[in-house]
């Protein structure tokens, strides 16, 4: 008898009310193909936006399963794969994977888009980490080359992206400015990193910046907002800033305010990670940087709750629901 397994698929683009958990065969890994026995997989925003068909790609076709990030232990290597074992745990690196969701009991991957879980850590933080610090890395270190001298904004900044952008911005030594809309996420903020806080939907953020940078304005945005933020930030950027804009929180893209970005010179770039994971130097510079910072305890997993596989739907309800806790929401396979 064919082994059965479980997966959570999409049959619209209706969010979560076109989820549905079924039963599948699973495939073989194919020439050039690695197959995981997923342990874990976890929620992330860019998902909800493909389910609700608003993200910058769709599914070649409907059901569909979900999900870019997981974590699981090897059980086929397909022809002409070398560097990884059966048996190993390996974590799934974030891309478009159209129809080859991690939201399952097994997946496929190329084994470009698989990286060894880090040392000392379970399968749960092990496959919480690369979509929030891998999407922060590119632009806070590389781009916006963060350091001493470099004030750097990050929206919605309790999110796990926007709390890893804090995380490295502040490790190197940049002055990290971070929003959210309520009061009593400032202290997980400050730990986080950030150096001010600005509490509220916009009003006054300029001015908010003016002070905290010395009239200077900022130097670089890290911003999933959408329309909802940058004509308020845009008022404070500093000569040549520029903007990384990676999410629409408010499911509105931004009008650029665009006699600021003039007097600023400033660049509005819409950010993606999966360019830069799919160029294998800026790949393995990102990845270097992350094992090298988690072996150091200068980053670290945050997770906030872990639910099982029946309860996927339950878990993306805690996610959208304003929350007191912050970190990834894992499901446990």
């Amino acid at each position: 008898m064919p082994e059965t397994n479980r997966e959570w698929v999409i049959t619209q683009y209706s969010g979560i009310d076109g989820l549905q958990l079924r039963e599948y065969t699973p495939k073989n890994a194919g020439p050039g193909e690695v197959r995981l026995k997923v342990e874990a997989f976890a929620l992330n925003w860019g998902d909800m936006d493909l389910m609700q068909g608003r993200y910058s790609f769709n599914f070649s076709e409907l059901p569909a399963r979900v999900g870019c990030e997981a974590v699981g232990i090897v059980d086929q290597i397909g022809e002409g794969v070398t560097g990884i074992a059966i048996g190993e745990r390996h974590c799934t690196l974030p891309y478009f994977y159209d129809m080859n969701g991690a939201s399952g009991d097994t997946v496929i991957r190329d084994p470009r888009y698989l990286t060894k879980a880090p040392d000392g850590m379970d399968a749960v933080e092990a496959g919480s980490i690369w979509m929030q610090f891998m999407t922060a890395y590119y632009p806070i270190a590389e781009l916006a080359k963060a350091g001493p001298g470099v004030n750097i904004l990050v929206t919605a900044a309790t999110s796990t992206a926007g709390r890893a952008a804090l995380e490295i911005g502040s490790m190197l030594g940049a002055t990290m400015i971070g929003t959210s809309r309520y009061d009593h996420n400032r202290d997980y903020l400050m730990e986080g990193g950030a150096s001010h806080v600005y509490i509220g939907n916009g009003e006054g953020l300029a001015e908010t910046v003016r002070e905290a940078t010395g009239g200077v304005g900022v130097h670089a945005v890290f911003d999933s907002v959408g329309a909802g933020m940058i004509a308020h930030y845009s008022q404070a950027l500093a000569k040549d800033a520029q903007i990384f804009f990676y999410g629409t929180l408010d499911e509105k893209l931004p009008e650029l305010p665009m006699m600021y970005l003039y007097q600023a010179n400033a660049t509005f770039k819409p950010y993606s990670l999966f360019n830069y994971i799919e160029d294998a130097a800026w790949k393995k510079k990102g990845l270097d940087f992350v094992y090298g910072a988690l072996a150091s305890g200068k980053i670290r997993p945050t997770v906030d709750r872990v639910f099982p596989m029946e309860q996927f739907r339950e878990a993306w309800e805690y996610l959208r629901a304003p929350r007191h806790n912050h970190g990834k929401v894992m499901i446990r396979v």
